[in-house]
């Protein structure tokens, strides 16, 4: 089988991450596997094809300005793949294509292997609500509703803006390995400050600032006596914005005094921070799934999050974490649980005992019902008379 996404690593983001993780643990279950992308290996390197992690990819990508994922000839490029693999007596049998709300090569992948006859199942990645009409009018020109594809989604809130538009979505999770996320948490003592973590790409949608505001707004409210820290580890081009936010003046104590902003970490440093995190804490709306949020939860850190998001998921509000519906209830459920020290052990204990339904052995069996859809789909149409 063929899985088809404009970004993959060496770029890290959760759609990159998530579909090789997806490759490898479909690889282990004995699957032919392979991947096909728009992302160059590095600016100005045409590497064609390499193998990652066991995994093989191919990378179908132009020498364009910021390593951008776009190929100008991108169907003559996926029925090119088609063609090969046919030719050394492998056809793909079906293509598990990867999509965001902007996702050219992927977009213009589904007709190509239509055409070439190989079944499609689409996972949407992103929320699309924002941009919902904007879709509602390419179908017009592209009528992209009628092709015979099977339609997944990373999560119920990432699956309901395409149900508006009348889509039948399937809902297929991100997996994670769960033992690599059960850790034996550091003990703490009534004494301890509150750690409060954050793992994220520092861009907008991840929304940084409004992090930042309602922790500022935490320890204002925060008894004097109780110490709160906040690491939030993550790259991306909002940093400069949030490193500005807490060199800034209106507080008695500046946030970067208590507020780190470490960088991109490895998993094993996620992992130790996680030992010693109370609480895990995301501001994003758009945010269809969460891995860093599924992973903190599965270590035993509760979690506080918008409830319109992904988290919900995973996430059940009052056991493992809370889930909150705007920025003023964000702030009020961190402090909530910054003072109760007895409330967030019960959540930990919770999360701690309650494996997340993403584990890879179920949502591998997800994905193979999807492709047996996809292809019921695609043989029907091509019995349909006319």
């Amino acid at each position: 089988m063929l899985h088809v996404s404009d970004c993959y690593l060496p770029r890290l983001g959760g759609i990159e991450t998530q579909v090789h993780r997806l490759a490898q643990s479909q690889r282990a279950a004995g699957l032919d596997v392979e991947v096909l992308t728009a992302t160059p290996r590095a600016r100005h390197d045409r590497t064609a094809f390499e193998v990652i992690g066991g995994v093989p990819v191919h990378r179908a990508s132009a020498d364009l300005p910021f390593e951008l994922p776009v190929h100008p000839r991108a169907p003559a490029r996926v029925a090119a793949a088609v063609h090969r693999a046919g030719v050394v007596g492998r056809p793909f049998e079906v293509a598990h294509v990867h999509t965001g709300v902007v996702s050219p090569f992927a977009y213009a992948a589904i007709p190509a292997l239509l055409d070439a006859l190989v079944p499609v199942l689409v996972t949407v990645h992103s929320m699309w609500g924002p941009v919902r009409e904007m879709f509602r009018v390419a179908d017009l020109v592209a009528r992209w509703r009628s092709w015979p594809v099977e339609v997944s989604a990373v999560s119920s809130a990432a699956a309901e803006p395409l149900r508006r538009l009348g889509v039948a979505v399937r809902v297929i999770p991100n997996g994670i390995e769960v033992e690599d996320w059960r850790i034996d948490p550091l003990p703490r003592t009534a004494d301890d400050e509150v750690l409060v973590a954050a793992v994220m790409r520092l861009a907008p949608r991840k929304r940084g600032p409004a992090l930042l505001r309602a922790l500022a707004d935490v320890r204002r409210r925060l008894p004097a006596e109780v110490g709160l820290r906040a690491v939030i580890v993550g790259e991306g081009p909002h940093r400069r914005r949030l490193e500005r936010h807490l060199a800034g003046p209106g507080a008695a104590v500046r946030m970067q005094d208590w507020v780190q902003l470490p960088g991109r970490w490895d998993v094993a440093k996620i992992r130790e921070l996680y030992r010693r995190a109370d609480l895990f804490v995301s501001a994003a709306r758009l945010e269809s799934f969460g891995i860093a949020a599924l992973e903190a939860r599965t270590a035993g850190v509760p979690v506080v999050a918008m409830a319109c998001s992904g988290v919900a998921e995973f996430v059940t509000d009052g056991v493992h974490g809370l889930l909150v519906p705007d920025d003023a209830a964000l702030a009020d459920a961190v402090l909530a649980l910054a003072a109760d020290p007895s409330r967030r052990a019960t959540m930990a204990a919770a999360a701690r005992r309650d494996p997340p339904p993403m584990a890879w052995p179920r949502v591998l069996e997800q994905c193979l019902d999807g492709y047996r859809a996809a292809t019921a789909r695609l043989t029907a149409r091509r019995a349909a008379p006319g």
